[in-house]
C-alpha cells in the first residue's frame, strides 16, 4: 500500500504498512529540503497520511501500535551512487595577439562562446549600453554582409574625431570581419557553431596610424592568430612558466629578470665609487649568466638611492641590493625595493624574527629575500629556527677570513640541500673564487659563483669576467643563446 486515501486502515497489518510508507515519505521531503533531522514525526506522519494528529493516536490505541517502534524500522534512502548528468557549461574561450609595428601596429584582445553564455551577454550588453568614444559596431566584410559567428567590434582607444572613425569603420572593421569569415572557412571554428556563438573583439587603433593597407593587413592577421589561440586555449601553463622568466614586453623597454636556470656569476660591486661603479657595468661581456652585486660599501656611502643610478647603466640586470640588515628587517626591505632592487640580503647573526620579518617583507612585494650565513657557526641549524625559508643562502667566507686562510664555504653545499629537499632554494657561494677553483664550487652544487675584486680591479673587466664564463660549459652556455624572439 503506496498511496494513502486517509480512511481508516482495515487490519494491524495494513496501519503497519501505511505508517512504514507514510514515514518514509516524511523522511526523504525532509532530505530533499536539506533538513538535518533523519527521524520521521507524529505530526509529519499524519500530514503524509492525510488525517489529523488526534485521528492517528486514535489509531495507535486501537490496533495497538506504538509510533517509535515503528519508526525505528525507518531509515532514509542511501544516497545515489550514480554521478547525475551535469548541464554542459557555455563556451567561453579568450584568445590574445600582437601583430605588426609602427603606428599601425594591431593589438587584438577578443572573447568567444555560446550566446546562451557569457560572453552572449556581453555581446548583447555591449551593442545595448553604448560608451561615448568607444561605440560597438558590428563586423562586417562589406556593408550588409556580416560574418559567423556574429563578431562585435570594440575600440580600445577613445575615437575623438571621424577621420579616427574612419579608421574603425573602414579597415580595421573589414579585417576582423574577413579573418572570422575565413576562420570558419578554413576549420578554424567549427561550422556547426557559427550560428550558436558570438565573438567581441577589442581593437587597439593608434590615433597616428594613416596606412589603411597596413591597419588592415595587422589586424586581419592579429585576429586570426587570436581565434586560434582562443580555440587551441593558447598558452600552455607549461608555456607560461618556460617563457616568464625570458620574457622582454616590447612596450615596456626593459626586462625583469628572474632566477630560473643557475649557475649564474654574480658581480660583487664594493668599490665605493658611483662613476667607477658605472665603468666596469658599461664594460660586462653580455651574457644572461651575470647578477650584480650593489655592495654594502657603496650602499653605506650613497645610500639605497646608489640603485637607482646603477639602473642607467645596468637596466636589464637583475640587482641584489647586499643590506647585511641585522634590525628592523622590513624598513631596510621597503627602501631597497623603492629604489628597483630584484633582491635584498640580510645577515645570518640577525635574529630569527628580524630574519623572518626581513623575508616575509621581500616576498610579499616580489623580490629575493636572501640570508648571507657569513660568520654564522650553524647556518641548517639558522635556516631551521626560521619560520619563512630564504630564496637564496650565501655560503660567506669574508676578505679578512681569506687572508687568515680560511676554508671555503662550499664544503657545506650539499648538506644544506639534503637537510631542506622540500625547499625551493639555491645556494650561492663567496670569498676567494677564481676561474681556476670555480668547477670544484660548481661541483659541489653551488648555483651562484660570486666574484669580487678579480673583476673589479682588474684592468680589462671584460676579460676578467669572460675567464669565468668561459671557464665552463654550464658558464659558457648563454641562455638565450639560440632563442629565436618570435612566436
Amino acid at each position: 500500500m503506496s498511496g494513502f486515501s486517509g480512511k481508516r486502515p482495515a487490519s494491524r497489518e495494513d496501519f503497519i504498512q501505511m505508517l512504514k510508507n507514510a514515514m518514509q515519505k516524511e523522511v526523504e521531503e525532509r532530505k530533499t529540503v536539506g533538513e538535518m533531522r533523519k527521524k520521521p514525526t507524529i505530526a509529519g506522519t499524519a500530514k503524509a497520511l492525510g488525517v489529523h494528529r488526534d485521528t492517528l493516536y486514535e489509531w495507535f490505541k486501537e490496533f495497538n501500535v506504538k509510533f517509535d517502534e515503528i519508526s525505528a524500522t525507518v531509515k532514509p534512502s542511501p544516497p545515489s551512487t550514480q554521478v547525475p548528468e551535469s548541464a554542459e557549461k557555455p563556451v567561453y574561450l579568450i584568445g590574445e595577439a600582437l601583430v605588426g609595428e609602427g603606428d599601425e601596429v594591431a593589438h587584438i584582445d577578443l572573447l568567444i562562446g555560446d550566446k546562451n553564455g557569457p560572453v552572449g551577454e556581453a555581446f548583447a550588453s555591449g551593442m545595448s549600453n553604448l560608451s561615448m568614444g568607444h561605440t560597438p559596431l558590428l563586423a562586417v566584410i562589406r556593408p550588409n554582409l556580416p560574418p559567423k559567428p556574429h563578431t562585435l567590434l570594440v575600440p580600445k582607444v577613445s575615437v575623438k574625431n571621424f577621420e579616427e572613425v574612419g579608421k574603425i569603420f573602414g579597415p580595421a572593421q573589414a579585417a576582423v570581419a574577413k579573418a572570422v569569415a575565413d576562420a570558419t572557412e578554413e576549420g578554424i571554428i567549427p561550422r556547426d557553431k557559427i550560428d550558436d556563438w558570438v565573438i567581441i573583439s577589442s581593437v587597439f587603433i593608434h590615433p597616428n596610424a594613416k596606412d589603411y593597407r597596413r591597419i588592415y593587413h595587422y589586424n586581419y592577421s592579429a585576429t586570426k592568430l587570436a581565434l586560434k589561440r582562443a580555440l587551441s586555449k593558447y598558452p600552455t601553463l607549461e608555456k607560461v612558466i618556460y617563457d616568464k622568466d625570458r620574457a622582454k614586453h616590447p612596450i615596456m623597454g626593459f626586462r625583469v629578470p628572474r632566477l630560473w636556470r643557475p649557475p649564474y656569476l654574480q658581480i660583487a660591486l664594493d668599490i665605493p665609487s658611483l662613476e667607477r661603479t658605472k665603468t666596469i657595468i658599461e664594460n660586462l661581456p653580455e651574457s644572461d649568466r651575470l647578477i650584480l652585486e650593489v655592495g654594502t660599501p657603496l650602499l653605506k656611502k650613497y645610500g639605497t638611492k646608489v640603485i637607482r643610478d646603477l639602473r642607467e647603466v645596468a637596466k636589464d640586470y637583475f640587482l641584489i641590493a647586499d643590506l647585511k640588515t641585522l634590525d628592523v628587517g622590513k624598513v631596510e626591505v621597503d627602501l631597497a625595493f623603492e629604489e628597483t632592487a630584484d633582491a635584498v640580503v640580510a645577515s645570518g647573526l640577525a635574529a630569527p624574527e628580524t630574519i623572518n620579518e626581513f623575508l616575509h617583507e621581500s616576498q610579499r612585494l616580489g623580490i629575493y629575500g636572501i640570508v648571507d650565513m657569513m660568520n654564522v657557526d650553524n647556518p641548517i641549524a639558522k635556516l631551521k629556527s626560521l619560520k619563512n625559508f630564504p630564496d637564496v643562502v650565501i655560503l660567506h667566507r669574508g676578505i679578512d677570513m681569506e687572508k687568515a686562510g680560511r676554508l671555503h664555504a662550499w664544503g657545506m653545499i650539499k648538506e644544506i640541500k639534503q637537510a631542506f629537499p622540500d625547499k625551493k632554494f639555491l645556494v650561492a657561494v663567496a670569498g676567494g673564487i677564481t676561474p681556476f677553483n670555480m668547477q670544484e664550487a660548481l661541483s659541489q652544487g653551488a648555483d651562484i659563483i660570486i666574484v669580487g675584486r678579480y673583476i673589479t680591479q682588474s684592468r680589462d673587466v671584460k676579460r676578467a669576467t669572460r675567464d669565468f664564463l668561459e671557464s665552463t660549459p654550464e658558464m659558457r652556455e648563454d641562455i638565450d643563446l639560440f632563442r629565436v624572439h618570435v612566436e
